[in-house]
């Protein structure tokens, strides 16, 4: 009958954590419980604590139920735990306590700033004291890295775990200020995973452009170009040359920061202007060419309201064409007609008064036509 027997269920605690062992009988005359350890040794007999020990207390106790928790609970009280019903023959119903070992804070190493652009760089995250064996993954810019090594070893407890996990990667600029972080997920953590950071410095040459004051340099007014320097150490002070030499009027080409200000432009200053940044990595430069214009010149290219005008006039010359096209046409077309008909009455007419009555259309009778001569 399965209301006499013992009833009891596995426990899961982690380390430092507390375990409560539950034992109960559904039908009990009055029968003794008891709970003993892996060990065999008696903890408790009903309400009477039987082992020294200030971890383990009693919960609860009645004949239908032995409660006991065991606090601050340690890797070495994990295993089989039995409940017992002291019937003839006892009864028997065992409960298995798994410990889980919490993994340390995870430690990330390998990284000695700074590193310089195109090596190789090789960080390994571990961490030990877990049960059983924790999970480490990457992460960078919060994209996870698949590719990495992972390694097992048993803690010197034969217990527990360390883990390690290996990342390996060429570093270029774009990692600079780039944190790279080790996760480690882990049962024991309650979904909370455990992390550690390593933001990356990187050491880098410079990259170099000009960036001019205005797309149409014009003589008589200034210029400013600027030298737009990135790499880390940041590169200080730029050097300025043109042509391939100093710059060639130092009271009208002042040079502020990484600004070159030509105060007023004239054609001598047409050439190619080379910015040159330096720092501990290496050397870079850009060039810029200067075509200084003219600017009544480049007013008649560019003026907007020029341009207007010009199209305006256009279109009146090609309408006033097309008019005196259309009248000479019209013009032509009816004199041609009146000559015709000029012709035609004179085949007919004996003389040219005549003629030119009869060409005036044969709708007009000809008392009219005589009426219109006398």
């Amino acid at each position: 009958d399965r209301g006499r027997f013992p009833l009891t269920q596995n426990v899961t605690v982690v380390e430092g954590g507390t375990a409560i062992l539950t034992c109960r009988v559904d039908q009990n005359d009055n029968t003794s419980l008891q709970w003993s350890n892996p060990a065999q040794q008696t903890l408790y007999f009903d309400d009477k604590k039987a082992l020294r020990d200030n971890r383990i207390e009693l919960v609860r106790a009645s004949w239908h139920e032995l409660s006991i928790s065991v606090s601050d609970v340690s890797l070495s009280d994990e295993g089989q735990y039995t409940c017992s019903l002291f019937t003839m023959p006892v009864k028997t119903s065992k409960a298995y306590l798994t410990v889980l070992g919490v993994p340390e804070k995870p430690q990330i190493s390998g990284f000695s700033s700074p590193v310089m652009e195109g090596d190789l760089m090789q960080l390994t995250c571990k961490t030990s004291g877990s049960k059983p064996a924790a999970d480490i993954r990457w992460f960078k810019n919060d994209k996870e890295i698949k590719d990495v090594k992972y390694l097992k070893e048993e803690d010197a407890n034969h217990k527990t775990f360390t883990v390690s996990s290996t990342l390996d990667f060429r570093v270029d600029r774009s990692d600079d200020g780039v944190a790279v972080i080790c996760r480690v997920d882990h049962e024991s953590l309650n979904a909370t995973p455990q992390v550690a950071m390593q933001v990356l410095e990187i050491h880098y040459t410079p990259s170099v452009k000009i960036i001019p004051s205005t797309p149409f340099p014009q003589e008589g007014q200034p210029l400013i170009l600027t030298c737009e320097s990135k790499g880390k150490p940041l590169p200080e002070p730029v050097l300025w040359t043109k042509d391939g030499g100093e710059l060639p009027d130092p009271d009208r080409m002042v040079v502020s920061g990484r600004e070159l200000n030509i105060l007023f432009l004239n054609k001598t200053d047409n050439g190619t202007y080379r910015c040159e940044a330096t720092n501990t990595i290496g050397q870079s430069s850009a060039e810029y060419v200067l075509i200084v214009h003219d600017p009544n010149a480049l007013a008649g290219q560019t003026g907007p309201d020029h341009a207007l005008i010009g199209g305006i006039v256009a279109v009146v010359v090609f309408v006033t064409l097309c008019s005196i096209f259309l009248l000479g046409r019209y013009l032509a077309r009816h004199k041609g007609t009146y000559l015709t008909n000029e012709a035609k009455g004179a085949e007919d007419a004996p003389d040219a008064d005549t003629a030119i009555i009869n060409a005036e259309g044969s709708q007009v009778n000809a008392e009219e036509k005589k009426e219109y001569f006398i």
